[in-house]
């Protein structure tokens, strides 16, 4: 059946009752007024789409908006100078656009309660004036049959609002965000409507819900890491779980503590791009492991994504080059500095802006290489270096003329290669998300010592067991960490927004 056009506009608009805004001093009792009114109208946009198909009636467009929260302060506040977040910089009215709040209760509970303790105001919560576009009106894992959009006879943007991507950005986070005047200034580093997009991307990505993600983060590039994640897990989980509530694979398989086998969800047809396995823990304080593979093209898209869910910290985990003569295979490199030669992030963050050593995750990593390896002090230097990580964008940059390349690693000081740990590092940066890198060397290819097939054989049953662990570990001391102590002022620029 053919499509009508329509070239008449449509005059009539229907949404949700105006609701009055209301002031909070509590943040858990903000978060529920946020809730219901987020819930109030994306069943609103759902029933609205599903009526239409059903009736066909398109003389009228429906719309329904993000809910906002908002402070204004007169003054400026005497802070604790120790805290990085919290606390708006200036006198003004400070405004953000909500969604998922069920997702971001207990974030936003924090975040709301520093700012009304901080500064001694309560917070707004309305109706923003942005629309929520009806594709995030239906959260993941819901199927929309193609042949009810063939029954609705006009262009879908006609009757709803579809993403914008041209609003929907990261000049907040990359602090390039011009207020135009009059209008409040960012309460958090990203918008409802960038979140959302996230949120359905690393649905897509992963092949799991944005809720199964965990605050501490490993990533690696090799999928031998994955299967010792996944048999440790299994096994934590065949014991009782050993603090941990479930074990989620791709395809949301949940096994649950003192559970042998999955239950609910579906295997995945095929695997997703970067797939994603949660160990959980019900404050969300356990970890998720990415297999984000080769190349910084790959770790920049999942931590773009992964950063709206305002991870506590992020570490790669995975192989790299070693650069020196006096390392050998199953060294480790604890990356304290990085040349970035990705180029991923040019345009986002640029190469001379520093990437420094966060205190807190290089004590936490060198403490539990110590811990697991059972070396300590002058003995642990023959295992593990401390220096700078180079990330390039060439996996074959050893077959080309060499002088080049060389020359610039040897001038940087770098002891180690390889294509993922700056781009996560940098992007961590940007995002103010806590990071970290420990690499296991692999090969040396400038001294000739790539693995022969037995060598590899025998170097990942050995190694990647203990480096697994290794970052298990580090994590396990972080997580005991007070949040304000490692979410570290280092990360915050002049002017930075309230909420983490």
């Amino acid at each position: 059946m053919e499509k009508r056009i329509y070239a008449q506009p449509i005059a009539t608009v229907a949404s949700p009752e105006p609701v009055a805004r209301r002031e909070f001093t509590d943040g858990r009792a903000a978060v529920a007024a946020l809730e219901a009114l987020y819930q109030r109208n994306i069943a609103f946009l759902r029933d609205s789409f599903t009526e239409l198909a059903e009736t066909g009636d398109a003389s009228r467009r429906f719309r329904a908006f993000y809910p906002e929260i908002a402070v204004s302060t007169a003054s400026f506040a005497q802070i604790d100078s120790r805290l990085a977040y919290g606390h708006v910089p200036a006198p003004g009215l400070y405004a953000t656009t909500i969604t998922r709040p069920d997702l971001f209760e207990a974030y936003l509970v924090e975040q709301i309660g520093l700012l009304t303790r901080n500064h001694g105001v309560p917070v707004t919560v309305g109706e923003s004036d942005t629309p929520i576009p009806l594709h995030f009106a239906f959260l993941e894992e819901t199927y929309v049959d193609a042949s009810v959009a063939d029954r609705i006879q006009r262009p879908l943007r006609d009757l709803f609002d579809v993403p914008d991507l041209n609003a929907t950005d990261d000049h907040i986070v990359n602090g390039t965000h011009e207020a135009i005047p009059g209008e409040p200034m960012p309460l958090a580093p990203f918008t409802a409507q960038r979140i959302d997009y996230s949120l359905h991307r690393l649905a897509h990505y992963t092949a799991t819900r944005p809720d199964h993600f965990q605050n501490f983060v490993l990533f690696t590039n090799y999928q031998f890491y994955i299967d010792e994640f996944c048999a440790m897990a299994r096994q934590m989980m065949a014991d009782g779980g050993n603090g941990y509530e479930a074990f989620v694979e791709p395809g949301n398989l949940v096994t649950r503590a003192g559970e042998a086998t999955p239950t609910g969800g579906a295997t995945p047809p095929r695997m997703p791009q970067m797939p994603a396995y949660h160990l959980r823990k019900a404050d969300h304080s356990g970890i998720t492991m990415v297999n984000i593979g080769v190349g910084p093209s790959n770790a920049k898209t999942i931590t773009d994504h992964i950063a709206v869910l305002r991870p506590h910290a992020w570490l790669m985990l995975g192989h790299c080059a070693g650069l020196r003569h006096t390392q050998a295979l199953g060294d480790y490199v604890l990356a304290h500095a990085y040349v970035r030669e990705d180029h991923v992030l040019d345009d986002d963050l640029p190469v001379w802006v520093p990437l420094p050593a966060l205190a807190e995750v290089q004590v936490a990593l060198q403490e539990a290489v110590a811990e697991i390896t059972g070396l300590t002090g002058y003995d642990l230097k023959r295992i593990m270096r401390t220096g700078t990580v180079a990330t390039i964008d060439n996996r074959n940059w050893e077959l080309r003329e060499q002088r080049g390349p060389v020359q610039r690693l040897s001038q940087s000081r770098a002891i180690a290669l390889d294509m993922e740990s700056a781009t996560i590092a940098a992007n961590g940066f940007r995002f103010r998300v806590p990071y970290g890198t420990l690499l296991c060397v692999s090969d040396k290819p400038l001294h000739g010592e790539l693995k022969l097939p037995g060598m590899a054989t025998d170097f990942y049953k050995r190694q990647v067991a203990q480096h697994l662990k290794i970052g298990i570990r580090a994590v396990e001391k972080l997580a005991d960490m007070p949040l304000e102590r490692l979410h570290s002022r280092k990360l915050r620029s002049f002017s930075e927004t309230a909420f983490q």
